[in-house]
């Protein structure tokens, strides 16, 4: 995969603009009745993103569309996937959209592909998938490098000097690479190399313990940590806490902990993606197959030749977080809670 520029937003242009350059769909559903969307999300653990944000924004597109859709989750759980994908494929599906959970996604799509359904891999890339839509992953990563580069600077710190610790994804999610090999080019090109890299988890719980024991073995002499995603930016928050330590902590989601943070200046940003564009951009390509209309040529694609129609991050520091709040992505009732008012009445989020 091409690295990838840091662009700043024009996120919703950007999606148009690559939907309407389109790609050929494959042959539609198994059967000409098969008008029905099956949508596989992952958990509900990793982010809270699959069923507060995703889920209503793809059931919504679909029913505007005049479409159904059968959206379930496989909460973490490779077999309840393809128990799952098989019920979907019995009662007929004219376009499969996977979020991908440790590869039980390429059976899926090998199964949906002999019946000549189109795949979309959303969020992350599957093998098998005929599409993928998802943010630009390395630009996240890149975003992420950043701001750790950002906040060393802003700490009186040289990043070239500092003791910088990684605590990156699932190593069987795709896009945890993509995060890490994003983040890794910048912070590189500023001299960082990391003292300590944990094994890699969205489980938070386990990132904090990782976490910990690599806080132990350098005796706490860490000046900031790259953390994947704001799940895992908690749980590093969590033992910095305890040891009254503040740091430069990176993260994305921009989940209400995340925003949380970066207010309260223990995060330094979050990456905003905002899903309701990622879900946008599925939505479309799929009621254009739905449909049975031709959606063009997606001129990006990963190296396997998947076409690959991509949405562009932001980073939210917390000047920024009201733009979260704007877009309706996050409450700022939910944000702004005892611990955090002074910091949002700080920089106003209401």
């Amino acid at each position: 995969m091409k690295k990838s520029s840091l662009i700043s937003i024009a996120v919703a242009a950007s999606a148009s603009a690559l939907l309407l350059a389109g790609c050929s769909a494959p042959a539609g559903g198994g059967n000409d009745t098969a008008t029905r969307a099956c949508i596989i999300l992952p958990d509900s653990a990793s982010s809270p993103r699959w069923e507060s944000g995703d889920r209503p924004a793809l059931e919504k597109a679909f029913t505007d569309a005049g479409f159904e859709s059968d959206i379930q989750n496989a909460e973490g759980d490779e077999s309840k996937y393809a128990t799952i994908a098989d019920q979907q494929l019995s009662k007929g599906c004219g376009v499969m959209i996977l979020v991908n959970y440790n590869d039980a996604g390429v059976a899926v799509a090998a199964k949906a592909a002999a019946q000549k359904i189109p795949v979309i891999a959303y969020d992350r890339p599957l093998s098998g998938a005929d599409y993928y839509v998802s943010f630009d992953n390395e630009a996240v990563g890149g975003l992420e490098g950043q701001s750790i580069v950002d906040g060393l600077k802003a700490a009186g710190k040289d990043p070239a000097t500092a003791k910088v610790v990684y605590v990156g994804g699932d190593p069987t999610d795709g896009n945890a690479a993509f995060f890490h090999d994003g983040a890794d080019a910048v912070m590189a090109a500023a001299g960082i190399k990391p003292v300590f890299e944990t094994p890699g988890t969205w489980d938070g719980a386990k990132a904090g313990t990782e976490f910990e024991q690599a806080y132990t073995s350098l005796g706490g002499a860490i000046d900031a940590v790259w953390a994947a995603n704001d799940t895992n930016a908690a749980a590093v928050i969590a033992v910095l806490d305890k040891n009254n330590v503040t740091i430069p902590v990176s993260g994305q989601d921009a989940s209400i902990a995340g925003l949380q943070n970066v207010l309260l200046g223990k995060q330094t940003a979050t990456v905003y993606k905002p899903f309701s564009l990622e879900a946008k951009a599925a939505s479309d390509l799929a009621i254009k197959i739905l449909k049975g209309e031709d959606v063009g040529t997606i001129d990006k694609k990963l190296d396997d030749g998947t076409p690959y129609i991509a949405v562009v991050p932001v980073l939210v520091g917390p000047d920024k977080v009201q733009t979260v709040v704007d877009a309706g992505d996050a409450k700022a009732a939910d944000i702004c809670t005892d611990a955090v008012a002074a910091a949002c009445d700080q920089y106003g989020v209401k």
